[in-house]
């Protein structure tokens, strides 16, 4: 299908500066002219996927990574949302696992997944002629305490960031995202499979498919924001503080499945889910205390 460059809506219900910073991304992204995004089919790309479209028209390009890490659905319901805004999707495959460094699973994890899909993305880029690649990183990203590989992967291959270059932060995104009528402004926060592994633990196609399945379950059950993270024969479910009970009402049936699936024990975390809680033994080596764990 062609896509067309379509006239910006006017948002008189954002905040001044949510209004002056959205203008500033519209001009970012029309001075890169085309760009490559690199586009998971969450709020952040997705987001910048939708005004990158209004902008450039054509000259917006997504690009959507299949690979073992990716938990079952996530492409197709990318796709789906792409298809809502009128635009097609270019399809990769990315080959992490089979990159030792990636697989070793050590701190830097996500440097070697980040560089194996921009190289990726880098190549689509080309063949196009087009110059720039974009990720949909803002602004919340990189702060201290938050450990993030990937961003030295993409600055290492001049990945830009629009969002953060414009000061959008994550409550920006998704308030943006609202009023441009994003159809998935409101999806949990999400991560690939392989952030559900504790450092050192080796990561290989078995246990990703193990996880995969015992997050489906739970995400058929109706669970929105949660995780489940792998210590070797014992799954520990993260979900939202207002989910614990749920979670206890239905144990025999979780546990079930998750035996079935391969686990012996099953767990629940009492914090609830907080994003990037396998970095927190990173944080404290750096005498840094988690924000969810604060007395």
């Amino acid at each position: 299908m062609t896509q067309t460059a379509q006239k910006p809506q006017p948002l008189t219900e954002l905040e001044p500066e949510l209004q002056q910073k959205y203008a500033m991304l519209q001009q970012i992204l029309r001075e890169m002219g085309r760009v490559v995004i690199g586009y998971s089919g969450g709020v952040d790309s997705t987001l910048l996927l939708r005004i990158a479209l209004e902008t450039l028209g054509p000259g917006a390009v997504a690009v959507t990574g299949d690979s073992e890490a990716f938990p079952q659905g996530e492409v197709e319901a990318a796709l789906n949302v792409a298809g809502l805004m009128g635009t097609e999707v270019v399809r990769i495959t990315t080959h992490e696992l089979a990159n030792p460094h990636f697989a070793v699973n050590n701190p830097d994890r996500c440097y070697h997944c980040k560089t194996e899909l921009f190289s990726k993305l880098r190549q689509v880029a080309d063949e196009r002629g087009i110059q720039w690649v974009a990720d949909g990183s803002h602004s919340d990203d990189g702060k201290p305490g938050d450990h993030r590989p990937g961003m030295r992967a993409a600055a290492e291959r001049g990945v830009r960031s629009p969002l953060r270059e414009a000061g959008l932060s994550k409550a920006d995104v998704r308030a943006l995202a609202l009023a441009l009528g994003v159809p998935n402004w409101d999806k949990p926060s999400f991560a690939c499979l392989s952030s559900r592994f504790p450092y050192g633990t080796s990561i290989t196609p078995e246990l990703l498919a193990r996880l995969d399945t015992c997050e489906k379950f739970l995400r058929e059950k109706g669970f929105r924001q949660f995780r489940v993270r792998h210590h070797d024969t014992v799954a520990r479910i993260e979900v939202e503080p207002q989910d614990i009970l749920r979670v206890v009402e239905m144990r025999e049936e979780i546990q079930a499945h998750f035996c079935r699936a391969g686990y012996t024990y099953v767990t629940l975390d009492l914090e609830g889910y907080r994003s990037g809680k396998m970095n927190d033994t990173l944080l404290q080596q750096k005498n840094i205390i988690p924000l969810g764990i604060r007395s």
